[in-house]
C-alpha cells in the first residue's frame, strides 16, 4: 500500500500523482510566474486528485476549483487582495476551470461573519492549512525557483492515500466537516470519514 512507503517514498509518489492532473501542473506553473509572498495550491485539487488516481478516476474528476493560498500582512485591505485577484484572473485566461486566490492574513476580518466563529489571525500561510476541518486535507504544494516541489503535509500522507477523512477540530465548527465530508462521499462513496469527536465531558466533582 502507498500509505506504508517510507515517507520520502510517499512524497515522490505524491508529485507522481499530482502530476496526473495536468490542470493542476498548468495552475502551479501559473501560480509560480505571480511572486505571491509564501504561496500554496492547496486543499481540493490536491486530495482530491489523489483519491481520482488511487480509485482509476480520471485525475481531475469532481475537482470543482483550485486554491492559491498566499500570506502578506502588509496591507490588509480589501482593496490590496483585489488587485492580486484581477492580476491571478489575467493569469489564468483561457484555463477551463475556476482558480480561487486568497491572502490567508485577511481571513480573520471575514471569518466569523462566514463561519459564526472567530478566527485568531494567522502567522503564515501554512498556519491557516493547519485549520482545516479534516487533517486529510492539510496538504499544500508550491514550485520553488528552479522548479523544485514544495509541499507543506503536516498530518502526513498516509490518510490521503488511503481514502481516511479525519476531523480536524481546531476552529471549523462540526457542521462545515459534515457538510463537506457528505458532498465529499457523493462523488468518493470509497472514502472513510471518521465522526467528529464528541465534546469532552467534565468530570464529576466530588462530595466532601
Amino acid at each position: 500500500m502507498i500509505s506504508r512507503l517510507p515517507l520520502d517514498e510517499q512524497l515522490t509518489t505524491l508529485k507522481s500523482v499530482l502530476s496526473r492532473n495536468e490542470m493542476l501542473l498548468e495552475v502551479l506553473d501559473r501560480t509560480a510566474t505571480l511572486g505571491l509572498p509564501g504561496w500554496y495550491v492547496t486543499a481540493g485539487c490536491l486530495f482530491q486528485t489523489v483519491w481520482n488516481v488511487v480509485t482509476d478516476r480520471h485525475p481531475s474528476s469532481g475537482i470543482k476549483d483550485y486554491d492559491v493560498f498566499y500570506f502578506d500582512s502588509r496591507d490588509l485591505s480589501w482593496e490590496a487582495e483585489d488587485r492580486v485577484i484581477r492580476a491571478a484572473a489575467e493569469a489564468f485566461t483561457g484555463l477551463p476551470t475556476q482558480v480561487e486566490v486568497r491572502n490567508e492574513a485577511r481571513v480573520h476580518l471575514w471569518y466569523e461573519e462566514k463561519f459564526g466563529v472567530a478566527c485568531a489571525p494567522y502567522a503564515s500561510t501554512e498556519e491557516a492549512i493547519d485549520s482545516f476541518a479534516a487533517t486529510t486535507c492539510c496538504l499544500g504544494v508550491r514550485l520553488e525557483p528552479g522548479g523544485a516541489w514544495r509541499v507543506y503535509a503536516p498530518h502526513g500522507l498516509s490518510d490521503v492515500f488511503s481514502l481516511v477523512v479525519r476531523p480536524n477540530p481546531v476552529l471549523a465548527p462540526r457542521e462545515v466537516y459534515e457538510t463537506k465530508t457528505a458532498r465529499w462521499r457523493q462523488q468518493w462513496p470509497e472514502l472513510t470519514v471518521l465522526d467528529w469527536p464528541s465534546a469532552p465531558t467534565e468530570p464529576a466533582r466530588s462530595s466532601s
